[in-house]
């Protein structure tokens, strides 16, 4: 285990994120951290809500993803239909899919809330429109499930927590290697334990972090 994986540094940089106003996802962080100590049930435009902003979110910086989301979700609110949205965002594939998310939220927020496991709200959140397993765990972690997003930025963390540099060769975005989620569980787990705080809000400190370079050294 890397030693500098302490809560004065964690809390050194959730409270540096706070001061640069960077604190936030889709939601505010205490927001964040309130609905995942106290998750709420959303409503079915809520969740389509949730989701249209995971699937903008992949691929493009927070800034982007939450300009743009706003602008197609106060559309879509105002108006109750769907038209027109490549003329605000034109990108087919995810348009299409925020469409579909749209006009099915109702059976798509039933059947999410209908599984009994985690595991079961995972597999069926993959099974969404533009949602992959990666993508799955944001979305679960913005509904209120205390889990953690095994991007690039923290399967590299990961692995400086668990000191192996020879597993730097297998992070990858799209397969999540048995090993470095191994890594990346026991580093949520040994911060859980230092922070009290659950690991869906450390992940999304840590990866706002490592997005803003305020970790070295990856």
């Amino acid at each position: 285990m890397n030693k500098i994986f302490t809560k004065n540094w964690f809390m050194n940089l959730d409270l540096t994120l706070r001061k640069m106003g960077l604190d936030s996802d889709d939601k505010s962080f205490d927001e964040i951290k309130d609905n995942l100590k106290n998750q709420k049930k959303l409503s079915p435009d809520e969740f389509a809500d949730c989701v249209a902003y995971v699937i903008l979110a992949g691929g493009f910086s927070q800034k982007t993803a939450k300009r743009i989301h706003k602008i197609i979700m106060d559309k879509i609110q105002k108006t109750q239909c769907c038209d027109d949205l490549l003329k605000i965002f034109n990108n087919k594939n995810k348009i299409n899919a925020i469409i579909k998310v749209w006009n099915n939220k109702k059976d798509f927020c039933y059947e999410y809330y209908k599984c009994k496991n985690l595991d079961e709200k995972l597999n069926y959140l993959q099974t969404l429109p533009h949602i992959g397993k990666i993508t799955a765990n944001h979305l679960a972690r913005n509904l209120g499930e205390n889990v953690v997003k095994y991007d690039i930025w923290i399967q590299r963390l990961g692995v400086v927590y668990g000191g192996n540099n020879a597993l730097y060769e297998k992070i990858n975005n799209k397969k999540l290697d048995a090993d470095i989620k191994k890594l990346c569980d026991d580093m949520f787990e040994h911060l859980e334990h230092e922070t009290n705080l659950p690991r869906g809000y450390i992940d999304v400190v840590l990866w706002k972090s490592l997005q803003n370079h305020l970790i070295e050294g990856l």
